[in-house]
């Protein structure tokens, strides 16, 4: 029996990394893009390089898309990469457009001319919803992004839409509207993973020139104190590896369609730093100031899930609570950090 096949862009990343996995788990041949300057950093995917076949390219690149695809020839296409953190989105408003929105269209043009029945899963986000007042959001909540990474991600998904709609040669393009969802694996200029590694670096007493550096260049933890933004945000935190069987789910089906992933629940900033450090017998006031550089210029949210459609197309719903994902990343931070 010939093995279906998956083409993950944004393999190297959190999401990237454990869709291959679970893909590979469940008998596929995978095949991924990952960028030319990254070639000698796989990160994510050290442990099963040899079990994939990687193309260099990237999203800006509609000529190395095409090739990783004329070479490859998936039945499935799951869209993950992006320049994906809203607040570095302000500074390379350009560039975010570019890779997160417009490098979308490519993958979908590319693979409408090459291979036209493969089916396509697009990331788009809950940062679609931006300043709403409509909470919980679902899949019907107006659209208002409130950052340039939001602006690209619904750029790309109406594109998806309209792709889909297309008389001529419609696409199989549906679009996971994935709230925050985290885990060791989330990269360090996100707040969540800011936090725990900061709890490890104060717990396990690392020294200040071993710290890692957050998006600024300097050490998360500095002089003893971790730096934030605003802790009265409100987000919906899952876990990632939950998130990454709905995204498979969507693309087992008939006919794509929008599906917001979440948890339905919402949980502060404040709140995360408070169960991360208490995992470790610490208080958070203790360690944590709070800094205006770190605050975006729009703020979004509350940002909270209904992820009702989620559980009865797909019979998906999430598995780890929040207590859990928090213990998760705070344990893989303290042995990574120790």
């Amino acid at each position: 029996m010939t093995k279906k096949k998956a083409f993950i862009t944004g393999i190297t990343g959190q999401d990237g990394s454990y869709l291959a996995e679970f893909l590979l788990d469940k008998g596929y041949e995978v095949g991924g893009l990952v960028r030319r300057n990254a070639v000698n950093d796989l990160g994510n995917i050290k442990h099963i390089k040899d079990e994939l076949k990687l193309y260099h390219g990237d999203l800006q690149s509609g000529e190395s898309i095409a090739l990783a695809l004329l070479d490859f020839k998936p039945d499935e296409i799951y869209n993950l990469a992006a320049q994906s953190s809203p607040l570095a989105s302000f500074a390379d408003k350009l560039g975010t457009m570019a890779i997160t929105g417009t490098g979308a269209v490519n993958v979908f043009e590319r693979a409408k001319a090459i291979v036209p029945k493969a089916k396509i899963y697009q990331a788009s986000t809950s940062e679609l919803f931006g300043e709403t007042k409509i909470v919980p959001q679902n899949e019907e909540t107006p659209v208002a992004p409130a950052n340039p990474y939001a602006a690209a991600k619904a750029y790309a998904h109406w594109m998806a839409s309209i792709a889909r709609r297309d008389k001529k040669q419609s696409q199989f393009i549906a679009c996971g509207i994935l709230f925050n969802h985290e885990s060791p694996r989330r990269g360090l200029n996100f707040v969540t993973r800011k936090i725990t590694v900061a709890v490890a670096c104060i717990k396990n007493k690392i020294a200040q020139e071993k710290i890692p550096l957050n998006e600024f260049g300097e050490p998360i933890v500095k002089n003893g104190k971790l730096k934030m933004g605003y802790l009265g945000s409100q987000r919906d935190w899952g876990y990632s590896p939950d998130y990454i069987e709905a995204m498979w789910l969507m693309l087992q089906q008939d006919t794509p369609d929008d599906i917001v992933v979440a948890t339905g629940e919402v949980h502060t900033v404040e709140e995360f730093a408070r169960e991360a450090f208490m995992a470790v017998g610490l208080d958070y006031k203790d360690y944590v100031e709070t800094d205006p550089s770190f605050v975006p210029p729009i703020y979004t949210g509350p940002l909270v899930g209904d992820y009702s459609k989620a559980k009865k197309v797909l019979g998906w719903e999430p598995k780890t609570t929040f207590k859990e994902l928090v213990q998760i990343m705070v344990h893989a931070d303290l042995a990574k950090f120790s």
